[in-house]
């Protein structure tokens, strides 16, 4: 089955700057994917090019198999059955809940008795605020009903760029995944792009990481996490810390914490190669049998969890525990590295 959006080969350039450089990327029915990246990667740039709002100078956009742009077609944006949701929500102040969701609509659906309105109320759970204003609803409020006006043209296909980042953090954590199942029901593909991994990982399917203009890599929350690609993707998602090590053999690094097992990201390891290990905060582990004893340099609390950098011959580690464990800075702990949880990049790569 053809993917629904086809991204091949799309440069895209701001006064000869190139933004965008060869990026591919696939999207299928229903499906929503994340972007992340750090600014001035190219992830809204990618967005405004699907939008239709900028041209781009290689390559091809296609959706449900049409071509809406490539260096000598553009579809104009109007006509490409796609809609946008932004961060400051862009609801009509002088307009009802109701009447801000109806103006998505042609002038001849507006004008009959709507049941897609009616629906979308009912979805975004706001049938009881219809006559209210924007003003008088809550940001998370205002949120929905921009989801809902940009839904009832019924697009092929929801673009969200930061949407959520003037809402609290629990409040963006809880409203994505209301925005995901509202998705999910009515199998409306969407893209997100946000700076937020806890946003991206509760809305999306896939994520797709973005640097400098390319998709180094797509797959879930957990393969992006347990299986990064290069070392950038490895930094970007997630905690972790890097230990620098020589290969003894495909999975044996030598370092100075001893020999560990690890797997290669980046293509099989040689012997006398050198290689930086990513270590997780969970792969380090408390061990009464080691002796390798590590220093408590800080802390951080996450609720059920406290996270504690460590420090041990000249190495920065992080450590994630229960938060019930009441350790403090300057103490001593036995640790040991998790055998097999380890991941080791060429350091040429």
């Amino acid at each position: 089955m053809p993917n629904f959006l086809k991204i091949s080969q799309l440069q895209c350039q701001y006064d000869e700057k190139t933004v965008l450089n060869d990026l591919n990327f696939t999207l299928d029915k229903g499906e929503l994917a994340a972007l992340l990246g750090p600014s001035g990667c190219g992830k809204s740039t990618l967005l405004r090019a699907i939008a239709g709002f900028e041209k781009i100078q290689n390559g091809q956009i296609e959706v449900n198999q049409t071509l809406l742009s490539s260096p000598s077609v553009s579809i104009p944006p109007e006509k490409r059955k796609i809609g946008m949701v932004f961060q400051d929500y862009a609801l009509f102040p002088h307009l009802t809940i109701e009447q801000n969701i109806a103006y998505g609509l042609d002038k001849q659906q507006a004008k009959s008795p709507n049941k897609r309105i009616e629906k979308l109320l009912d979805l975004i759970d706001l049938s009881q605020h219809r006559t209210r204003y924007p003003h008088e609803l809550s940001g998370g409020q205002q949120q929905r009903v921009a989801l809902a006006r940009a839904l009832a043209p019924e697009p092929e296909l929801i673009l969200f760029d930061e949407p959520f980042s003037n809402l609290d953090a629990d409040l963006r954590t809880r409203l994505g995944g209301e925005v995901r199942q509202i998705l999910k029901d009515l199998n409306t593909s969407a893209i997100l792009v946000t700076h937020d991994q806890s946003e991206a990982f509760a809305m999306a399917d896939k994520i797709g990481v973005i640097q400098q203009g390319k998709v180094i890599q797509t797959g879930s929350a957990n393969q992006l996490y347990h299986q990064p690609k290069s070392k950038f993707v490895a930094q970007f998602i997630g905690k972790g810390s890097f230990i620098s090590g020589k290969a003894v053999n495909e999975s044996t690094i030598e370092t100075s914490l001893g020999q560990l097992n690890a797997c290669s990201a980046n293509g099989e390891l040689v012997e006398g190669e050198n290689v930086e290990l990513l270590v997780r905060p969970e792969a380090v582990t408390i061990d009464t049998s080691s002796s390798t004893q590590a220093t408590i340099t800080g802390s951080a609390f996450a609720g059920g969890t406290t996270y504690f950098s460590l420090s041990v011959h000249e190495i920065e580690l992080e450590i994630s525990l229960g938060s019930q464990l009441d350790l403090q800075v300057g103490q001593t702990i036995p640790i040991s590295l998790a055998n097999g949880q380890l991941i080791a990049f060429k350091t040429s790569v």
